[in-house]
């Protein structure tokens, strides 16, 4: 009888604790702390580990005035987490056999050939113009290698606060600018270059973009909370959006995307591919697990395992980009390599928002990150909630 029972027990799997539980639990507080010393308004963080929320919390208030609290449900502008989005759209259209990573913009978007790049900048403003060496290709533009500007030219410089303009005037705009560098020679982030691949995805779908990504996306994943153009039911979910001044959030009523005529996008043309999607926490989580799972949620697939791997993967070789340690993927960030005091795991990747907001997926630790918050400039709380999720991993 004895050694049954030790053979029973010998066959009882015995797995390591995976997450310190108060670790995840001192999470909270400390974006409280941020609160109560008037640094942000509200917070909302979650981490899943191996498929599982291990920590999910709101803090704080949703506006610092009426002291309304913030909840895990509040719906927030992700503004530039929405490229990586785009661009698993062009992603489905690529695994249809509709366009090639390789293929040149003109060939979707006809009004892109013969772009001209900038060869020289005088010291009156005159620029010298030679014809690229090449076109600009899809991957390019996902790279953030093409070579387009940073953001739309003066003719509708005020589109990013009026979003008065179609998508496809927008490209039209964008095609007659000149490329600032030879596509694939420098890596430059590039809002300019986002909207013309939603140009593309939108062209070669055959539908709006916002009307595409629904329902190829959204609706398929179960992300009813996700938008680019929210309807008015959910306006209230919204949290006031602030910007740091001298340390503290004000209220940002001179960005018309904050708290300006823009903030709920009523009467808007433009979808703002290269920042315009509300979401929440939970509608985030369903596509990141979906993404580190192979694609798959339930019956549905997102993308295959293949092109989900081709997103992951550095494209940018040794071209310095925007983030330390990091290459860029198609559509995120990727960490080449864990430097010191940075505890994202080499291959980890993800993307930021112009209001702080912040994703991080890691594949070696199957771990997701999600950082919410309506506030431009500063990221302390950011990085410490960061370094508490990795903190709370058990060996």
């Amino acid at each position: 009888m004895r050694l049954i029972a030790i053979l029973i027990f010998l066959t009882i799997p015995v797995f390591p604790q995976a997450m310190d539980r108060a670790k995840l639990a001192a999470i909270a507080p400390r974006m409280k702390e941020f609160v109560d010393a008037g640094k942000a308004a509200g917070i909302v963080t979650l981490v899943a580990h191996k498929g599982e929320v291990v920590a999910l919390d709101a803090v704080g208030y949703t506006d610092i005035e009426t002291r309304q609290p913030m909840t895990k449900e509040n719906i927030f502008q992700l503004h530039s987490m929405t490229k990586p989005v785009v661009a698993l759209a062009a992603m489905q259209l690529a695994e249809e056999g509709r366009l090639s990573l390789a293929d040149p913009v003109e060939k979707h978007l006809p009004e892109f050939r013969g772009q001209m790049v900038i060869a020289e900048t005088h010291a009156d403003g005159a620029k010298l113009m030679r014809k690229a060496a090449r076109p600009i290709t899809i991957r390019d533009l996902m790279t953030h290698t093409s070579g387009m500007m940073l953001n739309p030219p003066p003719g509708i410089g005020e589109l990013h606060g009026a979003l008065h303009k179609s998508l496809a005037d927008v490209a039209l705009v964008l095609s007659q600018q000149a490329l600032e560098f030879e596509p694939g020679t420098k890596w430059q982030y590039s809002n300019t270059g986002i909207a013309a691949l939603a140009r593309i995805v939108e062209v070669i779908g055959g539908q709006p973009l916002e009307v595409q990504m629904a329902k190829r996306i959204f609706e398929p994943l179960g992300m009813k909370d996700t938008f680019f153009f929210p309807p008015k039911d959910k306006w209230h979910r919204m949290p006031t959006a602030y910007i740091q001044r001298d340390g503290k959030p004000v209220k940002y009523t001179a960005d018309p995307l904050g708290e300006g005529r823009m903030k709920f996008r009523d009467g808007a043309k433009y979808s703002l591919p290269e920042g315009g999607l509300y979401s929440t926490a939970a509608d985030l989580l369903v596509l990141y697990k979906a993404i580190l799972n192979g694609g798959r949620h339930g019956t549905f697939r997102l993308l295959s395992p293949a092109g989900l791997e081709l997103m992951r993967q550095s494209h940018t070789g040794d071209l310095r980009t925007g983030t330390l340690g990091a290459g860029w993927g198609l559509g995120w960030f990727v960490m080449k390599e864990q430097l010191a005091g940075q505890p994202m795991a080499t291959g980890t990747f993800g993307h930021g928002g112009r209001y702080g907001t912040f994703c991080f997926l890691d594949p070696k630790n199957d771990l997701i990150g999600i950082f919410l918050i309506h506030r431009e400039g500063g990221s302390e709380e950011r990085q410490a909630f960061v370094q508490m999720a990795y903190a709370a991993l058990q060996p």
